[in-house]
């Protein structure tokens, strides 16, 4: 076999599941599996998925994939995990989990983060003591809403002390995996960052703060070891390896979180190129080479998964999520007033319709906000919703709005994260399931005021860039070849015509937000 027919097992772990994929030494996708995980929600903010569950679907998609026979099994010299990020997992000395894991979503750690975040005097929620700490430190801060690991960490610790105590180790998703993957419970310099008790401020060296472990009141001893971003975490054991299909001989390299992946899957490697996520939930973002912090925008920068290299981190909780949504709670529900079955191609008739309706959905404006939003916001209470409604307005304007709504939300986000990078983004790789949408792009183009460009197969652009990673890791593969492994299918221009009608939209879109968050505070504090 020569030494170019070698393939890597690129497993990247949504919301709404895997995908499992192979891919060759510069990430171009071979064939590919989808596996489904339940989201279970709570009241009091509850987001959590069972970590065996994710396990048996990965397996399940991977021993798939590998029945399909198209690569041979010994050409696999790699396994690479991307996931969601700001998850936590509760394993015990043996890596068996003790709870569900709290995902991203999960804002009930919420009233501690407040607590340990204020004092005495506040700025925008943060004692400016303990502010300056994480700053100097983390180039960021525990959010208010609860929504990352520490928040998680200090629930359990508060809520279930009994897990907190039986926890060996609390890791992220993608750590959990490779654990079950190679048996070592570790996490990467770029996973480590959600925590904030870990100084990134030199790259090479990331290491916990015991000021920040101090000031957190979480025992650094359940924190998993630090390795280097883009490092081999070691070979896949044994049964592992059976069960998934794959040599033993195969390599894991450390997983990275979904944002740093999709940066890398889109071929905006390089710094200031701007590339767009839409999936579950959706961001903006380049690379950078310095650490920096916008504190009352909620932005600030993350270890990369290119080495020596910042990621500018920001997000907005829901965004493929508000269709999903509009398909299975307005459309087409589960009860016993339906009358139709969401259809296998709701997704696809959605397009069709919003297609139809000319810009601006008739006046109607939609909030993309069901969970919350972090950014330019840091508000867990504000809601979702439609405006403008009147007796003309139809199905369709409702769809077409939910489209534009979570554009005009991108472009809130889109104009903080310009000013924090210091440029203009000249153009904008998209990916994500949202960049299979001919209309996103456009409208997304029409919006931001800035040319698209659709990456091919934008829905992998996550598993291509753990590939890419693992494939850089291995010395197969050069970071400056990346930009050119990742084709633009094509590229969308801002259409002129459209864009008095979406700035209009767009001021109405931040004014509803400015008038009715008080509101929204008072519902659902």
């Amino acid at each position: 076999m020569d030494d170019h027919s070698r393939y890597i097992l690129a497993i990247d772990l949504g919301t709404g599941g895997p995908k499992v994929a192979l891919a060759d030494t510069d990430g171009g996708i071979v064939g590919h599996e989808v596996e489904s995980n339940r989201l279970l929600l709570g009241g009091g903010g509850a987001a959590e998925q069972d970590p065996e569950e994710w396990w048996s679907s990965i397996v399940t998609a991977a021993r798939r994939l590998m029945a399909r026979s198209l690569v041979p099994a010994e050409s696999i010299i790699a396994v690479s995990v991307t996931a969601q990020w700001m998850g936590t997992v509760a394993v015990d000395a043996a890596g068996s989990h003790l709870h569900n894991a709290l995902i991203w979503m999960d804002a009930r750690g919420a009233p501690y983060a407040r607590a340990l975040a204020g004092g005495p005097l506040r700025v925008a929620g943060y004692d400016p003591r303990k502010i300056r700490k994480w700053l100097r430190y983390t180039a960021g801060a525990p959010s208010l809403t609860g929504k990352d690991s520490l928040g998680h960490m200090l629930w359990f610790k508060n809520e279930l002390p009994e897990v907190y105590e039986a926890t060996d180790t609390f890791l992220e998703p993608m750590d959990y995996l490779n654990m079950r993957l190679t048996g070592r419970k570790a996490a990467s310099f770029d996973t480590i960052a959600g925590t904030w008790v870990a100084d990134i401020r030199d790259l090479t060296e990331v290491a916990y703060v015991p000021e920040l472990l101090d000031l957190a009141g979480i025992d650094g001893g359940k924190l998993p070891e630090l390795v280097p971003t883009g490092s081999v975490l070691g070979t896949v054991q044994p049964e592992v390896a059976r069960r998934l299909g794959i040599p033993p001989t195969a390599q894991v390299v450390t997983g990275t979180p979904d944002t740093n992946s999709a940066a890398v899957g889109s071929g905006a490697v390089e710094d200031r190129a701007a590339h767009l996520y839409v999936g579950t939930s959706s961001w903006l973002s380049c690379h950078v080479g310095e650490k920096k912090t916008d504190v009352l925008h909620t932005i600030t920068t993350l270890p990369s998964g290119v080495p020596g290299r910042y990621l500018v981190a920001c997000e907005q909780d829901t965004a493929g999520a508000c269709l999903t949504h509009l398909v299975d709670n307005v459309l087409y529900p589960d009860d016993h007033l339906s009358v139709v079955d969401a259809p296998e191609d709701a997704l696809e008739l959605l397009n069709e319709t919003a297609a139809g309706v000319p810009p601006g959905a008739g006046g109607v404006i939609y909030t993309p906000w069901l969970n919350g939003e972090r950014t330019p916001v840091d508000d867990h209470v504000t809601r979702g919703g439609f405006f403008n409604l009147s007796l003309t307005t139809n199905r369709a304007h409702l769809v077409r709005a939910v489209f534009e709504g979570v554009a005009y939300n991108t472009r809130w986000m889109h104009s903080y994260v310009e000013k924090f990078a210091g440029c203009r983004f000249e153009a904008v790789t998209f990916v994500g399931g949202g960049a299979q949408s001919d209309l996103w792009c456009q409208l997304m183009a029409d919006v931001l005021d800035r040319p698209v460009r659709q990456a091919r197969e934008p829905r992998l652009a996550n598993a291509r860039g753990a590939a890419i990673m693992a494939s850089a890791a291995l010395g197969r593969l050069d970071w400056a070849e990346v930009p050119d492994k990742v084709e633009t299918l094509r590229t969308y221009l801002p259409e002129p015509s459209n864009r008095e009608v979406y700035d209009r939209q767009y001021r109405s879109f931040l004014a509803l937000y400015k008038k009715n968050k008080g509101v929204y505070a008072r519902l659902n504090r």
